[in-house]
């Protein structure tokens, strides 16, 4: 596997941690940020990119930093 491939594994894991600790479904984040729930799916597996513009609305609707979502030290 690629270190961009890992990246964007990481990145999909810290998605869905933020996620889960903010107790919503895919489909709760899907529509905080006007996306299909597969959509989200795809970006926590690491099946599909995310874009910045999204990515901002995620961590938007998350409450945490972008920064955070790309802390990868504790993976």
């Amino acid at each position: 596997m690629t270190n961009e491939a890992t990246k964007l594994q990481n990145l999909g894991k810290n998605i869905a941690k933020y996620r889960n600790i903010n107790s919503y479904t895919q489909n709760q984040l899907a529509e905080k940020v006007d996306v299909g729930r597969e959509h989200i799916a795809k970006i926590e597996t690491a099946k599909k990119c995310v874009s910045l513009k999204l990515l901002f609305k995620i961590a938007e609707a998350l409450n945490v930093n972008e920064k955070d979502l790309f802390n990868f030290e504790n993976m």
